[in-house]
């Protein structure tokens, strides 16, 4: 091989990106003893851009688009270098292509839940997660503020400084807003615009164009959505008295396997019934805490012969002992005499 043959290798006429994958964001062209042979061809793709940098400095950039490299096509390199309109010598320069496409499905979220005040709860430790997407829309700006003069610039390192963005704004707008955690699964669209917005501008400066974010889920700490789904199972049941009273009597099959079979079952059930009308009092309204419950609380409750029906019934129940029928007749007989 002739020496001329050696220096012509060592000219570039075609300089191109052909990206290989989905993850480079920003790759330089290799020019280590390498010169662009002026009136070369610069092929820039749709969904790219190519950035020119000449000592340090961003000379020109170019869109999508087929360049012969000249004075014509290179004003501002030509006005560093000082070239005039007759040079045609080769020249030294850093190329760096980006993508521009539009990265669909990066996700975020909360690394450790943020706490805030709740008007239902006070204080509340939430998590949060959801999908973005966004492209790189200013090249010199990207070039600048993040990717510099590193040969290659993947997806996953820009997102490690986006993500800190996202999660820094989420804090910042859960911690001020006045929506209740039980509202907040219906309002997911509105706090993911509000979040969207506030995030547009500090994506903007690196370059990069916030596509589309979207908040997937709000959730609580497994410790605190077990209390919640105590309180929601408490709404649900109702009247505890006779919440109290099924419980107990669904328990007659297991206590019939037992050891002892039926023979405590009546103590178990006037155990839960008199436990169910005392919920059941302290449930209502202005309940006073002092007032009597089970026996006491039929003896109280109605005319006598209505106390007296239902006491007997208590008794043939078996729900009550014979002695305290026996006592709380005495008592309603005794008022009616005298």
């Amino acid at each position: 091989m002739s020496f001329g043959s050696f220096i012509k290798k060592q000219f570039i006429d075609i300089l191109q990106w052909n990206e290989e994958s989905d993850e480079v964001l920003a790759w330089r062209f290799p020019m280590q003893d390498f010169e662009i042979q002026y009136g070369g061809s610069l092929t820039v793709r749709e969904s790219q851009t190519a950035v020119f940098v000449n000592e340090g400095k961003i000379a020109d950039v170019f869109a999508p688009g087929l360049y012969k490299l000249t004075t014509n096509t290179l004003p501002v390199l030509t006005y560093l270098k000082n070239w005039d309109k007759l040079f045609e010598s080769p020249f030294k320069s850093d190329v760096t292509f980006f993508s521009t496409r539009v990265q669909l499905g990066r996700k975020w979220g909360t690394p450790q839940p943020i706490t805030i005040r709740d008007k239902d709860f006070g204080m509340v430790r939430l998590r949060a997660f959801g999908m973005y997407s966004y492209k790189i829309v200013d090249a010199r700006k990207f070039y600048t503020e993040i990717s510099g003069t590193r040969d290659v610039y993947t997806r996953d390192e820009l997102e490690q400084q986006l993500r800190n963005l996202v999660i820094s704004t989420m804090t910042n707008t859960l911690g001020g807003s006045s929506i209740p955690f039980l509202d907040m699964a219906g309002n997911q669209g509105l706090m993911a615009d509000t979040i969207k917005a506030q995030l547009l501008a500090a994506f903007e400066r690196y370059g990069v164009a916030l596509d589309n974010f979207v908040v997937e889920n709000v959730s609580l700490p497994e410790e605190l959505q077990k209390a919640i789904d105590t309180r929601i199972s408490m709404g649900m049941m109702g009247d505890m008295a006779k919440y109290t009273q099924y419980q107990v009597a669904s328990s007659i099959p297991l206590a019939a396997q037992n050891e002892g079979g039926m023979a405590g079952i009546g103590a178990n059930l006037a155990a839960g019934v008199v436990m169910g009308q005392a919920m059941a009092q302290g449930l209502k309204p202005n309940a006073d805490p002092q007032a009597p419950v089970g026996v006491g609380a039929v003896a109280g409750a109605d005319d006598p012969a209505a106390r007296l029906g239902k006491l007997k019934a208590l008794l043939d129940q078996g729900l009550i002992a014979q002695a305290d029928y026996d006592t709380a007749k005495a008592e309603i007989l005794k008022k009616l005499i005298g």
